[in-house]
């Protein structure tokens, strides 16, 4: 079962949209230059970030692994979003003048040799002045969490359980719960499990550089921090 099924797509985008809210002013600031070029987004969940970037006159390419992100973006953006299924790190990316990432997407491919192809595939699809712009999870990202349990979360017609393991020092575990309505007066159950894996990412600067992009690490977009141990990328061709 792909990561993000119906249910949990659901409740994420109903309940979980502000990590988005936050990171956009700093992401349109470093677009700013671009505007009227390609933005390849990915990872764009239910369009949160999209609907800022395409309110700023950005063109763009938003794209999620999961169905039903999919289906919900083009729900939510409207018939004329250009909103398509891409899988890191083999489907090829399409050329861009930015390639933007928010909510640690590249954190759920399986190991840290598929987070390196897909950093190298983001750096050969930007064009020449490009900007690159994405969070990943840093090995830290665990240890904040090592004492973590559990957190439960209510909305209106939905419900989310979420169980915290860390069984590995490079792989970081959810167990996930939803409950939503079943249209017959009761409530549906979903169960997911999330793996992140979990790298060092004082490496990736190196990397980006083989491939032509000048990149740094820092812990914010523009003035929104993020959450300890997730790290923000950025950087040109």
């Amino acid at each position: 079962m792909p990561y993000f099924a119906h249910d949990l797509a659901l409740v994420h985008a109903k309940g979980f949209g502000k990590h988005a809210d936050r990171c956009a002013p700093g992401i349109l600031e470093l677009l700013a230059p671009l505007r009227g070029g390609v933005i390849l987004e990915l990872g764009c969940g239910s369009g949160a970030l999209t609907a800022y970037l395409l309110a700023a006159g950005h063109q763009v390419i938003a794209t999620d692994a999961s169905p039903a992100m999919v289906e919900l973006a083009r729900t939510t953006l409207g018939p004329d979003a250009d909103v398509r299924r891409l899988t890191l790190p083999d489907d090829p990316l399409p050329a861009a003048d930015a390639i933007v990432s928010v909510g640690h997407a590249i954190s759920y491919l399986p190991a840290a040799a598929a987070v390196d192809r897909a950093l190298v595939a983001m750096a050969d699809a930007l064009r020449p002045g490009g900007v690159l712009a994405i969070d990943i999870c840093d090995l830290s990202f665990g240890e904040f969490r090592a004492t973590d349990d559990s957190v439960a979360r209510v909305g209106p017609d939905w419900a989310v359980l979420t169980r915290f393991s860390t069984p590995a020092p490079e792989v970081f575990i959810r167990d996930i719960t939803t409950f939503v309505p079943d249209g017959h007066g009761a409530w549906r159950r979903g169960d997911e499990r999330h793996e992140n894996v979990l790298v060092d990412t004082s490496g990736i600067p190196a990397l980006l550089a083989e491939h032509g992009v000048t990149a740094t690490l820092g812990t914010s977009f523009g003035a929104a921090e993020l959450p300890p141990g997730l790290i923000a990328v950025t950087g040109r061709r």
